[in-house]
């Protein structure tokens, strides 16, 4: 029987349903509306980075209503919208429960980056991709969260490989009309203008709004014809530019963002400063304070109490430090304002404030500053007492009050497609009723019959305690899940090194369809090519890998992808060798670097590989996450001790590569890492991936794919991490 055709005012309101979940990044953990905007427009969804609102662009009104006299895709469209609507008005969440002072008067959240999507491309790397995860995941919870970021209209660098196997940076405009974000209106519906001191000028700077599924966030841009053209660009790209763009672009994130909140009328419990970017923000809460006839001594504890304070940063080089002379040039108008000296100033980034030769440092700053701070795993926060204890002399360095908060990643938001599907269909086979989560309160079965009662199970630890169950889930079909996402990701490599070829013939076509094998196994590394991750280690003993990538019986293959700093030619020349080993060298066709690294690239890898390899010089790891989506897709790590590693490896989750030491000359570790690595590869790591049984299962290596699963997944995720700030730091009791 067929279904009655919708009416004309049916499909209105079902197109103005898919715009207004287009502007929303929901969808981008939302399988069910990424594939609806994929039915669309393939060709598109892969051409235009899967950018549901370019995708409504590419479609005509015309052909997006027959679409939609499809009586199943509209159906779709209106289940998708429904649960979309379903999320966004749920009352009965964590964050009304457990922090409800917060909805009221919500968590700041200052970045300088964030990482959502390939979409909105205006991230540099972890930092960002962490802050995106993060306010995923206060949606997720209901807690009250705004986010405040700089809007970089060039984004971070595009990169190719020139002739010489070496990095070339080229940027793109983005353009706001075919991305998710939306103009701040004031009460006339223009554009709501704010402005900061910058010297002697005055900028003014206008907010696009991006709606993170519960959650805002905000980005700055200065873009407007009112300023001159070395203000318009300081929102032009990710770190572009020199120090005074920094300190520049500093003052809008921190000065500029508390000033948007104020026009705007939110009155925040929690300023946090993720990193030191953001720290000038103190300054303008002094700033306040003063203007009210405050004393500084009353005005800084003010501003103490509303602050904490997250250090990313484990190297002393990677805190950013002003001179005097820039401190002065940039705060020139704003010290007026202060009512405060530049020496007054500086001493609030000193350690030693009567040091006139010390720098000013936006982390003593943002330490200075805050009631609260915290490292990103158990042993950065260690290594931060031990980098900040200057600050309190006399305090044994095991009291100085810097805690940390391990991080983790939005698990929704890097699952693949297959992997998604396939956790939703055991769910749904077994007709299981999932306990209460961390999502919701007094969880029913009559919740758990939505459909998105999977998407709440699988932050739920008890979801995961069933992986260890072969009645819930056979060996032969993790087995058989894994290969493939590792035929996707070889696929997809195939692909991206023909469109990365250069004058290519007809044989060229056919030895792509030829390149890495689907029965080896595929060990990945991406990540930014930082000289401290070490990205070429593996290669230091590179006749003994050659042997091991030709071993008919136990064949190995390598998947590396990454982007350098665009001023870090030592990290370059990394890309560089590793470009040269993967064409001229021994290693051709079993070892390919994957241009123009992003979040799309990166989701493809961490599911499709067997192994993630992560090698940086400890304790440089602040915490590292990419290897934390590895375990919902079956991935296995294999690490030195650092970061987040050290928490999570238990001996039987994964590999570890050396124990937890490392020596204190650079060249020894160096030398005892590439060792360790290699012993482990070739003493547990192929040996237990190959050890198959009759029917061919690897029955021991499934066997740690379930412990990561259960001991990796449910906690390395940002549902706890983002629990974990809230009764911590946001609202301790």
């Amino acid at each position: 029987m067929s279904k009655k055709p919708l009416t004309p005012s049916e499909l209105t309101e079902l197109i103005a349903g898919l715009n207004r979940l287009a502007r929303n990044l929901w969808w981008t953990w939302n399988q069910e509306s990424q594939e609806i905007f994929q039915e669309l427009s393939p060709r598109g969804w892969q051409n235009l980075y899967h950018n549901a609102v370019a995708i409504l662009h590419e479609v005509s009104d015309y052909e997006l209503r027959v679409h939609l006299q499809n009586p199943d895709f509209a159906e779709r469209v209106q289940r998708v919208l429904a649960n979309f609507d379903a999320y966004l008005s749920e009352k009965n969440t964590w964050g009304k429960a457990n922090a409800a002072e917060l909805l009221k008067n919500p968590v700041i959240y200052f970045t300088a980056e964030f990482g959502f999507h390939e979409t909105l491309p205006i991230a540099a790397g972890g930092l960002g991709i962490l802050a995106g995860d993060h306010a995923k995941s206060a949606s997720d919870l209901g807690l009250g969260f705004v986010g405040i970021s700089l809007f970089y209209r060039e984004g971070y660098f595009q990169q190719s490989i020139n002739q010489d196997n070496w990095q070339v940076d080229y940027y793109t405009q983005l353009q706001p009309k075919n991305l998710p974000i939306e103009p701040v209106l004031d009460k006339n519906g223009e554009p709501l203008i704010c402005s900061v001191q910058m010297g002697i000028s005055e900028v003014k700077f206008k907010a696009w709004r991006v709606n993170v599924g519960r959650c805002p966030a905000y980005l700055l841009d200065t873009n407007l014809p009112e300023n001159e053209q070395h203000y318009r660009d300081l929102t032009l790209r990710v770190y572009g530019g020199d120090s005074t763009t920094r300190i520049l672009q500093e003052i809008l994130l921190g000065i500029g963002g508390v000033r948007l909140m104020r026009a705007l009328g939110v009155e925040p419990s929690v300023f946090h400063m993720n990193e030191g970017h953001a720290a000038f923000l103190a300054l303008e809460l002094v700033r306040e304070k003063l203007a009210l006839g405050k004393s500084f001594s009353d005005a800084l504890t003010f501003a103490k109490k509303q602050c904490m304070f997250t250090t990313h940063t484990p190297v002393e080089a990677g805190h950013d430090r002003f001179s005097a002379s820039l401190m002065d040039y940039a705060f020139k108008g704003y010290l007026g304002h202060l009512k405060m000296s530049l020496d007054e100033v500086m001493a609030l980034g000193r350690v030693d404030p009567k040091d006139k030769d010390e720098p000013f440092c936006m982390t003593v700053l943002a330490l200075k500053a805050a009631r609260s701070a915290n490292g990103v795993s158990e042993l950065h926060g260690q290594v931060s007492r031990h980098m900040w204890q200057c600050l309190w002399p006399g305090v044994p360095e095991d009291k100085i009050p810097i805690g940390h908060v391990t991080n983790g990643i939005h698990l929704l938001g890097w699952m693949k497609g297959p992997v998604r599907r396939f956790w939703r269909r055991r769910l749904g086979v077994n007709g299981t009723t999932p306990p209460a989560t961390p999502g919701t309160v007094g969880a029913s079965t009559d919740f758990w019959s939505k459909t998105s009662s999977w998407e709440t199970a699988i932050n739920d630890p008890a979801f995961w305690q069933k992986m260890e169950d072969p009645n819930f889930i056979s060996d032969e079909e993790i087995w058989a899940l894994r290969y493939k996402l590792r035929r996707e990701l070889i696929e997809f490599a195939r692909r991206r090194l023909l469109l990365q070829g250069r004058s290519l013939t007809q044989g060229d076509f056919i030895a792509f369809d030829h390149l890495l094998n689907p029965d080896a196994l595929t060990i990945g590394f991406a990540r930014r090519f930082a000289t401290y991750k070490r990205a070429p280690l593996i290669f230091q003993q590179l006749e003994s890998i050659v042997k091991l990538v030709n071993d008919k019986q136990r064949p190995v293959q390598f998947v590396f992808a990454g982007k350098a700093h665009p001023r870090d030619d030592d990290g370059k020349r990394y890309i560089q060798q590793v470009i040269h080993l993967s064409r001229y060298s021994d290693l051709k066709g079993h070892l390919v670097f994957i241009e123009n690294y992003d979040i799309h690239v990166a989701r493809t890898m961490v599911s499709g590989c067997d192994v993630w390899l992560n090698n940086p010089r400890r304790p440089l790891e602040a915490s590292g996450t990419s290897g934390q989506k590895a375990g919902c897709h079956g991935c296995l790590n294999l690490s030195i001790l650092d970061g987040w590693w050290r928490e999570g490896y238990d001996g039987t989750n994964g590999f570890a590569i050396g124990d937890d030491s490392h020596p204190a000359s650079i060249d020894e570790q160096d030398r005892l890492d590439s060792e360790n690595l290699f012993s482990t590869l070739t003493g547990k790591v192929i040996p237990t991936f190959y050890d198959r049984d009759a029917n061919g299962i690897p029955r021991k290596w499934i066997q740690m794919i379930r412990r990561a699963m259960v001991t990796l997944v449910p906690q390395f995720n940002t549902w706890r991490m983002v629990q974990e700030y809230t009764t911590k730091y946001y609202v301790p009791k």
